[in-house]
Order: structure tokens, then C-alpha cells, then sequence
């Protein structure tokens, strides 16, 4: 198997980040429709702080983790460590929010008509 490239380690940073961003605003979002957040951590800091200042700080945290796996990437743990990321993400945050949200249009526009 051949190690995967600088510019595949950047797609996938870049990925990640995108994830990060869906993941906040759609949190962002679900909250404000009503929806409970599956993370208790940021449950809790949503509760204590607010759902823009939590996001934020948590957005931020993980962030900073990508960036510095972006400055490891030559390490043999950096590539997997990133695709680990994005699948977790994938299932536990992009699939979870798209389906809420997706169910949330279709009563709005239920009511709406």
C-alpha cells in the first residue's frame, strides 16, 4: 500500500473541515428548532454558555486538532487519524443532522401549506 500524499492529506484536513463547519451549523440550527444535541459534553456547555459561544469554542477545539494534525503529516498516524475523523463524523454527526433537518423542512412546509 503506498502512503498517501501531501495533497491527499489536505483533501482530507479540507474534509474534515467541512464537517466541522456542517456540524456546527446544524447543531446550531437543531437546537434552535428544538432538537436535543447527542453529545452530553456539549450539551452541557450549550446549557451553561449558549449555543453560539459553545459551538464556537467547541468548533474551534476541534479544529485546532486538524490543523495540528496537519502539521504532523508526515507522521505514518496522521492519514488515519484524519480518515478516522471524517467517518466518525460522517456517522455520527452528518447523517444524525441531515435526517433531523431534513424532517424538520417537511414539517415546516407541512404547516406551511
Amino acid at each position: 500500500m503506498r502512503p498517501i500524499t501531501e495533497r491527499g492529506i489536505f483533501a482530507l484536513v479540507c474534509l474534515n473541515l467541512a464537517l466541522q463547519v456542517f456540524d456546527g451549523v446544524a447543531t446550531y440550527i437543531g437546537v434552535h428548532a428544538g432538537m436535543a444535541e447527542g453529545n452530553p459534553l456539549l450539551g452541557w456547555a450549550l446549557a451553561q454558555v449558549g449555543p453560539g459561544f459553545a459551538l464556537l469554542l467547541f468548533k474551534l477545539q476541534a479544529c485546532a486538532c486538524l490543523i495540528l494534525l496537519w502539521h504532523v503529516r508526515r507522521n505514518r498516524l496522521a492519514a488515519p487519524a484524519l480518515v478516522f475523523s471524517a467517518a466518525v463524523y460522517a456517522v455520527c454527526s452528518l447523517a444524525p443532522w441531515a435526517a433531523a433537518l431534513a424532517t424538520l423542512h417537511r414539517e415546516y412546509w407541512y404547516w406551511m401549506s
